[in-house]
């Protein structure tokens, strides 16, 4: 948990309709707030928060495979950017910054969560070009289909190592570039290509006989 923060009481704000990434120049607003929040401003802060915590309670909620513990670990992740604040520097996009912060504190809740004997089965939601077959398969009688396909994309989901599951997360749901989730996953592009290709490769063949029709 995090300690001695100067930011008093601070909880999530009602989450808002459009997610932060659709905004125009998003980063040159988040680089603003950020100086500003260095300053102490609690206004800026709420507002990076509002601007991202769709985004990354549901980023954690698919890693984890747990939406009740996704906005605790999201308010935990805002809380270490109001912390580190005067030390951040735009080396990079926010959201890099940020999404770091995120798959940090969800390794570390997955660890616990592991050493505890308490690895689920569904540790993901959907991923995006399995989602969007199963959406595909809508027709007369599909609502059963559609919900069984889902559930079998989460099963296989789970079964994807680690460092797999974060690169589709972001890759698929937050369309973060290849460059991007190269820094927060600590690697290089050419391995985030590899880790994407082998993630959907072991996705198709367990999901082959939903992707057959």
């Amino acid at each position: 948990m995090e300690a001695a923060l100067t930011f008093p009481n601070f909880r999530m704000p009602a989450p808002r309709p459009i997610p932060a990434s659709q905004s125009a120049d998003g980063d040159d607003i988040d680089v603003a707030l950020m100086y500003r929040i260095a300053e102490g401003d609690e206004q800026a802060f709420r507002q990076l928060v509002e601007r991202h915590q769709n985004a990354v309670v549901g980023t954690v909620a698919r890693m984890l495979g747990d939406p009740t513990e996704a906005e605790d670990i999201a308010q935990l992740a805002f809380l270490r950017v109001w912390k580190h604040a005067k030390r951040w520097r735009p080396d990079a996009k926010f959201t890099t910054y940020l999404f770091t912060i995120t798959r940090n504190l969800v390794f570390n809740e997955s660890r616990r969560r592991t050493r505890r004997k308490e690895v689920s089965t569904d540790e993901r939601e959907e991923e995006s070009g399995f989602q969007m077959a199963a959406e595909a398969r809508q027709g007369p009688e599909e609502e059963a289909m559609k919900l069984e396909m889902h559930q079998q994309i989460d099963r296989a989901i789970a079964t994807l190592p680690e460092a797999q599951r974060t690169a589709v997360i972001l890759y698929s749901y937050e369309s973060l570039p290849y460059e991007e989730i190269a820094v927060v996953l600590k690697t290089s592009v050419s391995s985030v290509k590899s880790l994407l290709f082998r993630a959907r490769t072991t996705l198709r063949e367990r999901l082959a006989t939903y992707l057959a029709d």
